[in-house]
């Protein structure tokens, strides 16, 4: 993730505020292409923190179009997600063909790998979530399904999430590294969660009542991860479905049941072990079920392509 930075272009000389704005933002996001309506008055500030996977930024700014080209596509390295919560006035995006209005109070996804046109007319101030699409997969399927789409975050559990958001952006300056890992976690199971509510109620018929039960199941895997009976049996239980429907339900995603335990697992320790590198593997593997400390360093190269040993000297 980048670097902490506090910009503000008051600090600028009029005629290097829109350059100087512009290599910010492709600094702390991606390259875009950048359209002010009075260049040399524009006041903009951007403060930038990172939570773990997630890079948290505060924008404030007059009104800008930014626009990502298939150029500037064409350079990137990484797969990347945005996530913008506007404050004070309605933004505008376009991408996939969709055209859609967020007003305050709502947020939307953005593929970084997809042109885009998002646009402000009156100032604004905004929360953007910087994600790769690996940390972003690991929470939520399909993640490009719910780009261009406008969520409501005014109650529930996308509510919470832009709580949080908020809060994490008002105490990041005094977080240190470990609880800044965990709350960047956090936001993205919250985020999880709050993305499984809204593909439940956004789908119908059949589809509907098994992407709930797959909710449903997802979300007491992941509440459960150290609970050593964690099983297909339990899982079946507490939803109240049969084994053999959850097995079946699992196929609608690529995978098992036991995969699913074990991959969410595997993230779980790998998140714990950046937060908290003081703790030796092998307790960290035994309080996410596995037994056996071999075969979860196993498990967890073939997951995330080194050793736990390895993970933890590259995150300390």
């Amino acid at each position: 993730m980048t670097a902490e930075l506090n910009f503000s272009t008051a600090s600028t000389e009029p005629q290097h505020r829109s350059s100087r704005w512009n290599a910010v933002i492709a600094e702390s996001y991606f390259p875009l292409e950048l359209q002010f309506r009075d260049p040399i008055r524009f006041d903009g500030r951007l403060r930038r923190t990172s939570l773990g996977h997630v890079g948290l930024s505060r924008l404030t700014s007059d009104p800008v179009n930014y626009e990502r080209r298939r150029a500037h596509i064409r350079e990137a390295r990484e797969e990347e997600y945005l996530i913008t919560l506007p404050r004070v006035s309605t933004v505008e995006f376009r991408q996939l063909g969709r055209d859609v209005r967020c007003d305050p109070g709502g947020f939307i996804i953005e593929r970084g790998d997809e042109p885009y046109r998002f646009m402000y007319e009156k100032p604004n101030d905004l929360y953007v979530l910087k994600v790769g699409r690996k940390a972003l997969e690991e929470r939520v399927r399909q993640p490009d399904r719910f780009c261009a789409r406008v969520f409501d975050a005014t109650s529930g559990t996308a509510g919470l999430f832009a709580t949080m958001v908020e809060q994490a952006q008002l105490q990041s300056g005094s977080l240190a590294v470990a609880a800044a890992e965990t709350v960047g976690r956090h936001l993205l199971e919250l985020l999880g969660l709050m993305i499984d509510e809204a593909s439940d109620a956004s789908t119908s018929s059949v589809s509907t009542v098994r992407a709930a039960h797959i909710a449903r199941a997802e979300k007491f895997i992941r509440t459960n991860l150290k609970n050593p009976d964690l099983s297909p049996d339990l899982i079946a239980e507490s939803c109240g479905i049969s084994k053999r429907y959850l097995h079946d339900l699992f196929k609608d995603v690529n995978g098992t049941v036991s995969q699913q335990i074990r991959d969410q697992r595997l993230v779980a320790a790998r998140d714990r072990l950046a937060a908290t590198p003081g703790l030796a593997i092998a307790e960290v593997a035994y309080r996410f079920g596995f037994s056996d400390q071999a075969q979860f360093s196993r498990l967890f190269k073939t997951k995330f392509g080194m050793t736990p040993t390895d993970f933890k000297s590259i995150a300390t």
